[in-house]
């Protein structure tokens, strides 16, 4: 009898999928999305998280008791005017996502959307992989007694997370650390039109 082979299972990943565009620069591909929980009351609450995909930095984690898509214009602006405006900005397809009024402001000032597969958040891996952390490592551990509260600890978490927490696929720098390394290198090319910077995976000089 004929040895019967196992099938090998493919990860598929469309073209917007963090496995086929990835970033290559910080500011090149932000990755946004919501996670929800509650209050001690058990009044919900919802946060926007924005990362960024080369470094790996949380940029945004804001918490409200509900946030619209003026909500989150008015977020990114605040980012863009902080950090730059990002090439592309990855997400699902939710209401909020797709709503006109941000579909448009983002084509206005020359953001790209990479929409992923319905069904798939996988595509969107590195906004699931900090909101499976975000999730053990804080929700499951606090009590939050209102929205106050949670913003107060939220924005300790986030600090940590960005300040103190060395990623080994960011040769062991924390993402807070390896964004400024990045922000030093441009700096430097740009006094400097004849020195090359060198883009790593992770890295920057």
């Amino acid at each position: 009898m004929p040895v019967k082979k196992r099938k090998r299972r493919r990860l598929e990943s469309s073209a917007n999928g963090y496995h086929r565009r990835r970033a290559e620069t910080p500011n090149d591909v932000w990755c946004w999305d919501f996670v929800f929980d509650r209050t001690a009351r058990g009044s919900q609450l919802k946060w926007l998280s924005v990362v960024d995909g080369y470094t790996r930095e949380c940029l945004a984690l804001k918490v409200d008791r509900g946030i619209t898509s003026e909500d989150v214009i008015d977020t990114l602006a605040e980012l863009f005017a902080m950090h730059g405006v990002p090439r592309h900005i990855r997400s699902d397809n939710g209401p909020v996502f797709v709503a006109k009024a941000l579909r448009h402001w983002l084509e206005k000032v020359g953001v790209g959307t990479l929409y992923i597969e319905p069904g798939s958040p996988w595509e969107n891996g590195f906004a699931e992989s900090f909101h499976g952390r975000f999730r053990d490592e804080f929700l499951a551990m606090e009590i939050f007694e209102g929205v106050r509260a949670a913003r107060t600890l939220t924005a300790a978490w986030k600090d940590e997370c960005n300040t103190q927490r060395p990623h080994s696929s960011l040769g062991y720098r924390t993402p807070a650390g390896l964004a400024a390394a990045c922000a030093a290198s441009a700096s430097a090319k740009a006094s400097a039109p004849a020195a090359h910077a060198i883009w790593g995976e992770a890295t920057c000089s």
